[in-house]
């Protein structure tokens, strides 16, 4: 795997120059053509020993392309709010949009590849981070992010002698950092280890290329022509499934067909209870515990459900800066041109904060689904693909709550009519909506699926009976609290 890289193959000046000029030429051809298509983005993940002049690379790359259009995306240890959100959060909210390259310097590899260095190391844990690795990659290539991976590669021998040469100019000194002194007395772990990422990781959607690194005009040949393949690759390759199967067939149950929509309560005992679950929703926020946590609330339903009137009911409890509310509708051309979790994952709240979705991803297995937007492969795939999602974001130490505001047919029609003649609340009312009750058995169809395939106990749905909005407020507020106090 690195036999070729640690023999150290150079290339004269001479050969360099051509080549240089050609690959230039050819890198800023491809990257115009592919911004002219904005079918794909391209991300390089720039991985390998230190002091094999990876950062060398990266500048080559933005020298010989236009930078206008490449994103460097350099990460270090994870640190301040980035510690209270998944790890994965911050590659996902920096991610470029179609047509547009993103070079990542200090990727999702940078806890395995530590992992691996250690002298025992731990492999239930680099199986979990290889894992984890691999439904991240291959979600990201079944949404149009094409993924390479560059491993820069030398002999100890080369790697000493390049530190040693950079050290002894004052003006290249800068270049030779402490790990990259280190690199001698672990080579053979790091090598051992590099082998068992490369080997566990590689795919036809995600590949490692291995970059000799010892001579500056072949490291950089190498890493052009690779950066050049992938951006003149057509097509997508093959996926493999990133998620395991599961054990058996789901059953799908007419949940919603189950509730009791006769469920009401009185205005007296709506006002009493409201009043007292808003007070204990405030001193469960407020808590001290609270701050070591975040709660996503989803809310999902038929039009003209309650969900907006349920929010309020919510947000009167809370101080206002501590919660963001995103009401969800057709994603813009911004968030188009990047994975549909994109804008979700910026959302995603850090401890002491709260989150609440009025609509969410959801949408892609219910309006996307019934509207036939999506193809059937694209929201089969992603029940677990939200799954993945939210259990992310429990490990981080969000409390995830969904609720599902259902009601009757006659109901969401009784709530339209008055809608239209109400001035306050005909904005609520559009042609979609009327168009939508015709697709009503189709909804509750995607629904009913939704709900077995995604009730978690890391983010379980909540069927509330919204025929009356008073009782669905209170259910709505008594779920948040219970789960709340059993969680702090």
């Amino acid at each position: 795997m690195f036999a070729e890289a640690e023999a150290d193959p150079s290339l004269s000046k001479e050969a360099f120059k051509p080549l240089e000029a050609r690959l230039r030429v050819a890198l800023l051809d491809a990257q115009y053509r592919r911004l002219g298509q904005a079918d794909k983005t391209l991300l390089v993940v720039v991985a390998g020993i230190d002091g094999a002049g990876k950062g060398a690379a990266v500048n080559l790359l933005n020298e010989w392309m236009d930078p206008r259009h490449i994103k460097t995306l350099a990460y270090g240890p994870r640190e301040g709010e980035e510690l209270e959100r998944p790890a994965l959060w911050r590659y996902w909210k920096d991610l470029p949009p179609k047509g547009n390259t993103g070079i990542v310097f200090g990727s999702w590899y940078a806890p395995l590849i530590l992992e691996t260095l250690r002298k025992k190391p731990n492999q239930d844990i680099i199986e979990a981070q290889c894992a984890a690795i691999m439904r991240f990659e291959a979600m990201l290539a079944a949404e149009g992010v094409q993924i390479i991976k560059l491993w820069f590669h030398l002999s100890a021998k080369a790697q000493k002698a390049r530190a040693q040469r950079l050290l002894a100019s004052p003006e290249t000194a800068w270049q030779v950092s402490p790990a990259d002194l280190k690199v001698q007395k672990k080579y053979d772990r790091i090598c051992s280890g590099g082998r068992l990422v490369l080997k566990h990781t590689d795919t036809p959607h995600a590949p490692w290329f291995v970059i000799p690194s010892a001579d500056e005009q072949m490291r950089a040949v190498r890493t052009a022509e690779a950066v050049l393949a992938a951006m003149r690759r057509r097509g997508v390759p093959r996926i493999a499934p990133a998620f395991p199967a599961p054990a058996g067939a789901t059953r799908i149950v007419n949940r919603l067909g189950q509730l009791d929509y006769s469920a009401q309560v009185d205005e007296d005992e709506y006002e009493s209870e409201l009043g007292l679950l808003q007070g204990r929703l405030a001193r469960a926020a407020r808590s001290a515990k609270f701050r070591a946590r975040s709660l996503v609330l989803v809310f999902e339903g038929q039009d003209a459900a309650g969900k907006g009137g349920a929010i309020r009911r919510v947000t009167h409890a809370l101080d206002a800066r501590q919660f963001d509310i995103t009401p969800v509708s057709a994603p813009s051309s911004e968030e188009l041109a990047r994975p549909y979790l994109w804008r979700f994952w910026r959302g995603v709240p850090r401890h002491g904060r709260i989150a609440i979705f009025d609509r969410s991803w959801y949408g892609r297995v219910l309006v996307e689904r019934v509207e036939k937007l999506t193809p059937p492969a694209k929201w089969r795939r992603a029940y677990a693909e939200i799954n993945d999602f939210e259990e992310q974001l429990a490990a981080s130490g969000a409390l995830v709550l969904k609720f599902w505001l259902a009601i009757t047919a006659d109901v969401q029609l009784a709530r339209f009519r008055e809608r239209e003649k109400s001035p306050f609340k005909n904005f609520k009312i559009t042609p979609d909506d009327w168009r939508n009750r015709d697709k009503w058995d189709a909804y509750a169809a995607a629904a009913n699926e939704m709900l077995a395939r995604t009730d978690t106990a890391h983010a379980p749905w909540h069927l509330v009976s919204a025929n009356d909005k008073r009782y669905a407020r209170l259910q709505v507020l008594r779920h948040i609290v219970d789960a709340m106090e059993d969680q702090l």
